[in-house]
């Protein structure tokens, strides 16, 4: 199958003119016209070397984590992963976008993208590649907002992107001065997740408001956080031992099929910040990750639940 994208020539342009109803030679601008001509295809530079994609994508396919800053540049999509097709958040923007998988190359072809993003570690690249060009971003191997830039450039929106990144840093310091002017810099913030029969904690870089807790707001981590999540970015924990990593305030991300009947036991309602009203409940689904649309919503939650606005 061909793609959409093609090569196109350029042709001369002759301007006839007139001076004092006199005729003039035809001016030769040939060049100027290819020069104003918007660029159909640029060439990205991917973690496996050069890849020509097109200037305007308006049909992209992402088969990982990254249909948030598809989103956020205002990129037209066609087909996302289940993750994103899931999330509440997404769910009005991707209403008549289809599901995929790095499985489904027949269904990916029907959907005739112009340009499909994966991760490192998508399947079936090569194929993928037959069909439309195909870039793979390794989701760890840059921080959350240096992702953000790369998909810029890879979109050819890498001013916005930058645009939003300075924004973004902007308001979540001015909050997080805000916030520790009410809670006091010493106070601290445990972010967890109950997820099936399992609770985890979080350091500063694994989504679920992480990033703008600690590293944008400079929030306070409890020292037992750092010590068994800041390196790896998460720990599973037993409830037993839940106190002992619980800070001033809590973040509680809930999954659908968690079993949140720790909730109910003595031990949990002991906890200052339980007791103190100082949890901040969250349908996990809209804030596992770290895109920009999801961090919008992110530092709305912790801006409204700490400071009441």
């Amino acid at each position: 199958m061909k793609p959409r994208w093609m090569y196109l020539t350029l042709a001369c342009v002759l301007l006839l003119s007139a001076c004092g109803g006199q005729a003039t030679a035809p001016a030769d601008t040939g060049g100027v016209a290819a020069e104003n001509k918007p660029a159909e295809t640029i060439i990205y530079q991917s973690e496996d070397g050069p890849v020509e994609v097109p200037a305007h994508p308006q049909r992209v396919v992402v088969l990982s984590n990254f249909t948030g800053h598809v989103m956020a540049l205002g990129v037209p999509l066609v087909g996302v992963d289940k993750w994103a097709k899931s999330n509440p958040r997404f769910s009005e923007a991707l209403q008549n976008v289809a599901e995929v998988s790095d499985e489904s190359l027949e269904k990916v072809m029907e959907l005739e993208p112009d340009l499909i993003i994966g991760e490192s570690k998508t399947k079936n690249i090569e194929q993928f590649r037959r069909i439309a060009p195909t870039v793979t971003i390794s989701y760890g191997k840059t921080d959350y907002l240096s992702r953000f830039i790369e998909i810029g450039k890879l979109l050819n929106k890498e001013k916005e992107a930058r645009a939003w990144i300075d924004d973004f840093q902007k308001r979540a310091k001015q909050a997080g001065e805000e916030i520790r002017a009410k809670i006091g810099e010493d106070a601290t913030v445990t972010v967890f997740e109950s997820y099936e029969k399992a609770l985890y904690v979080f350091g500063d870089n694994w989504g679920r408001g992480t990033e703008i807790v600690y590293q944008e707001m400079k929030l306070g981590m409890p020292e037992k956080v750092k010590e068994h999540a800041l390196k790896e970015g998460y720990h599973m924990l037993s409830l037993e031992v839940l106190p002992e990593f619980a800070g001033d305030y809590m973040i509680l991300s809930k999954d659908g099929s968690a079993d949140l009947s720790f909730q109910d036991t003595e031990t949990y309602r002991n906890i200052p910040a339980v007791k103190n009203n100082r949890v901040f409940e969250v349908d996990a689904r809209t804030f596992f990750y770290n895109d920009p649309v999801t961090l919008e919503y992110q530092m709305e939650f912790i801006t409204s639940r700490f400071l009441g606005k």
